[in-house]
């Protein structure tokens, strides 16, 4: 499954995803639930105006995303 993430870059690049495109659908980020850093992954757990959750990771080293898994999904 294609992932295709915009981010807002403020201090930094990628600093928070605002809009998220799977597949054909696009959905905009209403709430970044959680962040956290593994070794060599960004992790974050957004709220989508689907209301549905998702978990994205962001490879820093090639800065490319995938999703996870959805949680919630309706």
């Amino acid at each position: 499954m294609t992932v295709q993430v915009q981010c807002y870059s403020g201090r930094k690049a990628d600093e928070r995803p605002i809009r998220v495109g799977i597949g054909d659908h696009v959905f905009m980020v209403e709430d970044v639930v959680e962040q956290w850093y593994g070794p060599e992954d960004t992790f974050f757990r957004v709220r989508a105006d689907d209301s549905n959750v998702y978990l994205l990771r962001l490879e820093r080293a090639t800065s490319a995303w995938s999703m996870e898994w959805p949680q919630n999904a309706r």
